[in-house]
């Protein structure tokens, strides 16, 4: 083997290097941007909820006495007003139960305040953040921040059906 053939040699092997470093690169900013893309969109579907059942600036808060329920909602007055308003949820209610509940302005609906309507309010972050640590773990192949992720969705997760019912 010449020298001529020994540096082309050479040379093709850096540029191979450099071009599978290149895509090692790419495919890391790419799924790292999955990631903040799950999670910020499971914080944003979250936040439309949650700031009424944590932030009580101007909101009107009271305790609604539920008077009937289906699988989709539950109706009943409200314990201030006497309206009747609609509290939304995917978990049955019996009725006759007392909530404390913050009104959405501008509509008849309702949301629970306190921890456990806190929790129900980011269900979509915490969907988000076990969805994430898949990526984390299985594309970035960070292991310890997939399972601490896993584990904060979970722990949540748990939390927000321990409170709830």
């Amino acid at each position: 083997m010449s020298a001529t053939q020994t540096l082309r040699t050479g040379r093709a092997r850096r540029t191979g290097q450099r071009t599978y470093g290149a895509l090692l690169v790419a495919r890391m900013g790419f799924l790292g941007l999955l990631v903040l893309l799950l999670v910020a969109a499971g914080a944003w579907s979250s936040f439309d909820t949650a700031r009424h059942a944590v932030i009580g600036d101007g909101r009107e808060r009271s305790t609604v006495t539920l008077a009937a329920c289906d699988r989709d909602a539950c109706t009943g007055p409200l314990d201030s007003t006497g309206e009747t308003v609609v509290l939304r949820q995917v978990i049955a209610r019996d009725e006759g139960e007392r909530l404390a509940v913050a009104v959405v302005p501008g509509t008849g609906e309702v949301v629970r305040t306190g921890l456990a309507g806190a929790l129900y309010a980011c269900l979509p972050l915490t969907g988000a953040l076990l969805m994430a640590a898949v990526v984390i773990g299985g594309g970035l192949r960070m292991y310890r921040t997939a399972w601490a992720t896993a584990g904060v969705g979970l722990a949540a997760l748990v939390a927000t059906f321990t409170l709830w019912i």
